[in-house]
């Protein structure tokens, strides 16, 4: 049985690789079409000698505003082959949110779906934008169910304007020649080979840039972790995490770069959907958050699809409650392995490994080898004794060491001890003796919904933007189903009347990602504060949880 090693030390020198020993195996799966290798590899050639005609060179940036699409890898894959930066965004974010992204990042393209484009239009004059890819859904389907799509209006569409600045996806696939692309040839060391955003403290996204090294050891380590139950070659990953999300980026691109595998893509989850790939095309991975394995095991259909071919279900993004793993692992036979990680991390510095068994109830994997770590008191940034929870501090050789264009932020989260660079995780955890994981607490500034991690900052950014509001405290209240939900008290200003919770909520949805507007809405006279003036967003937490258990008691 071969093992799991890279197989070059670039990203699409190890895609190439995979592409060569595997020409014609599926890549992709995407609406019951099937994409080889060889064509996968094709088509990335094609779009990169488009990009490449374009002017679109080494360490430029493109925004990547897209659905779980091929679209979605090709651009990726062609990116690497130029050395280009890709930044992936969420689909559902609004121009508001582009605008600071362009803003921030500096990029100058954005490959866009044509259902999100007023949004980027609506931005283009105040940013560096300068072209603009749009693509849909079903660009990449058949000719015969493109139409039948079309004819029973099931797939969303929007209108792409006229004008140089504008191009197709699907043209710039058929017109590249790749016989006019340069030689391939490694980047510098420690090239960043993408970025990704993360909730920033401050009220806005920080750019997270990882480099090409970082990403392949943890792609490496990504894939190891199922090799006990999964062999290289044998796996077919049923992507249920968007490929803007580290989650995603891992459980995607791993089995393309390391094992020449298979990754079946869905544009959007829908869980009937799901079931139906995962028993057609005998799924053997999968990895999502706590949240969408609750709701698989409380679906009313799920025992009407066949699931015996999953071997690894992996999870993260959140605390996974008992309950869940335990329930899981009776009716399915098969454990889910839980990992720990950041998007500054690269994924999970934690992985629980097919090969160890059964992972310890509550543990979220065993600390991965590539990494260092450090256990503090969060106030004194002292190491706490072994066995006691502390706050986590990670790091490794290939590590990022600040964030994008943010050095207020990277001062706050990322400290030089010892003579390296560790990223606070701001996380209380335990480590046993044997380096398995125990998550204990988050942050009070991070709320944690469905896998998504959200600036409690942000949104009470937002909400005082509003003309009637004096202060705002958000907090993320516990729910057993989605893991947080985002609770907003408000000040208004003493001289204002009639505002509501509904109004201010439509404030939000006009102006934020929808999983990130506020599910409640309290009205306060005042909001507890610090000596020093400083929101304290703990007691508020606390209390809140003080309520839930009161109510739980009383029932």
């Amino acid at each position: 049985m071969a093992s799991v090693e890279l197989l070059s030390d670039t990203i699409y020198g190890s895609f190439e690789e995979a592409a060569e020993r595997n020409p014609g195996k599926p890549a992709l799966i995407f609406l019951g079409e099937s994409y080889s290798y060889s064509e996968l590899k094709e088509m990335v050639l094609h779009f990169a000698a488009s990009l490449h005609r374009l002017g679109i060179g080494e360490d430029d940036r493109i925004i990547l505003n897209l659905y779980n699409l091929p679209q979605t890898i090709i651009a990726w894959l062609a990116l690497q082959r130029l050395g280009v930066i890709p930044i992936l965004v969420a689909p559902v974010y609004t121009a508001e949110d582009l605008k600071f992204l362009a803003r921030d990042s500096g990029a100058e393209t954005i490959v866009c779906m044509d259902t999100n484009l007023r949004y980027v239009v609506e931005i283009l004059p105040e940013t560096p934008l300068k072209r603009v890819i749009v693509t849909n859904m079903i660009d990449l389907v058949p000719w015969w169910k493109r139409l039948i799509s079309r004819g029973f209006d099931r797939v969303p569409k929007g209108k792409i304007p006229l004008g140089k600045d504008f191009f197709s996806f699907i043209h710039l696939l058929k017109e590249g020649r790749p016989s006019s692309l340069p030689p391939f040839q490694k980047g510098e060391e420690g090239r960043t080979a993408l970025m990704l955003y993360t909730g920033g403290t401050t009220g806005f996204p920080k750019g997270v840039p990882l480099s090409e090294t970082y990403f392949l050891i943890r792609a490496l380590e990504w894939r190891r972790a199922s090799e006990g139950v999964t062999p290289l070659g044998e796996c077919i990953t049923a992507l249920s995490a968007p490929l803007y999300h580290i989650i995603g980026e891992m459980d995607a691109l791993s089995p393309l770069i390391i094992g020449g595998e298979t990754i079946i893509l869905l544009p959007r989850v829908v869980l009937d959907a799901l079931f139906d790939h995962i028993q057609r095309y005998h799924a053997t991975n999968m990895f999502a958050v706590p949240a969408m394995y609750r709701m698989i095991l409380e679906h009313d259909r799920v025992d009407t699809y066949d699931f015996s071919s999953l071997r690894y279900c992996g999870t993260g993004g959140d605390a996974m409650p008992a309950e869940v793993g335990n329930r899981w692992l009776k009716k399915f036979n098969i454990p889910l392995y839980q990992g720990y990680g950041a998007t500054e991390l690269c994924g999970a510095i934690s992985l629980s490994y097919a090969k160890d068994g059964i992972p310890p109830e509550g543990s979220a994997g065993k600390i991965v080898h590539t990494d260092r770590f450090k256990l503090v008191d969060p106030e004194t940034l002292k190491e706490v004794p072994p066995g006691e929870p502390g706050e986590l501090l990670g790091t490794c050789d290939h590590a990022v060491k600040a964030y994008w264009n943010k050095p207020e932020e990277t001062t706050e989260c990322f400290l030089n001890m010892d003579g390296e660079i560790w990223y606070r995780t701001k996380d209380i955890v335990r480590v046993d003796e044997n380096q398995w994981l125990f998550f204990m607490d988050r942050s009070v500034d991070m709320i944690k919904h469905k896998g998504y991690r959200i600036a409690a900052a942000e949104v009470e950014r937002i909400l005082q933007a509003h003309h009637a509001v004096l202060a705002a405290c958000v907090v993320g209240i516990p729910d057993a189903g989605v893991g947080e939900r985002v609770k907003a008290f408000v000040v208004l200003k003493t001289d204002v009347r009639g505002v509501s919770s509904y109004e201010l909520m439509k404030w939000c949805r006009d102006r934020l990602a929808p999983y990130k507007v506020p599910t409640y809405i309290e009205f306060r006279d005042m909001l507890p504060k610090s000596k020093v003036g400083k929101m304290l967003r703990r007691e508020m937490r606390e209390g809140e949880r003080r309520k839930l258990w009161e109510e739980g008691e009383k029932e």
